[in-house]
């Protein structure tokens, strides 16, 4: 499968982007409506998540920004009723931190927003997510104190290094949070997040 792409961004009117390789191939990738790629201009080079669906008929790619937005699309489309095109849908509607919010507070006429979600989807959206939404992702100072989770995947990135070096989840999110620098690189956050353990 194809975790990730990273090349030039060639963004469509539809939705959609090709992301060229150094390969010379050019990938085209569904986006969230609201996606932060679209900020890049057109040629910039990015890194994209994917997740690859494959069908009788058909083999998409759909992109994200973070590898947390992507793992929200995963689990959006675990949701009885709730395919790629749904998912994709409700991930335009929101930032992903708001979406996962919405859904952690069963909000469900935020989620219903989307198009081609009804209320009983959103309901079953929440139903099935509720307790999963804040499953992964990482602190930052601010919501270290305040016990909610800020997303972002350099942060993220060094909380799971941090895991595999044995680290538990709650030592490895607290030590990252406790750095107060923004910006930095994944490896940046390790080495500051290891002088706080």
């Amino acid at each position: 499968m194809i975790r990730f792409l990273r090349g030039s961004f060639h963004p469509n009117p539809d939705g959609t982007a090709v992301i060229e390789t150094a390969s010379g191939i050019g990938f085209l990738v569904s986006l969230p409506a609201n996606s932060g790629l679209y900020k890049n201009p057109e040629g910039a080079e990015v890194k994209v998540y994917t997740l690859m669906i494959v069908r009788e008929d058909d083999m998409s790619l759909y992109g994200f920004e973070s590898r947390d937005e992507l793992e929200l699309f995963r689990l959006l489309i675990t949701v009885n009723g709730v395919g790629a095109k749904a998912g994709m849908s409700i991930m335009g509607i929101l930032p992903q931190m708001e979406l996962r919010r919405a859904i952690a507070a069963g909000d469900t006429k935020a989620v219903s927003a989307a198009s081609g979600v009804g209320k009983k989807t959103a309901e079953r959206v929440i139903l099935d997510l509720k307790d999963k939404v804040g499953d992964f992702g990482e602190f930052s100072p601010e919501s270290a104190a305040e016990g909610t989770a800020v997303f972002t995947s350099e942060r993220s990135e060094a909380v799971n290094a941090l895991m595999a070096l044995g680290y538990s989840r709650s030592e490895a999110e607290n030590a990252v949070g406790k750095v107060g620098a923004e910006g930095l690189s994944a490896e940046e956050y390790i080495k500051n997040a290891l002088k706080q353990m």
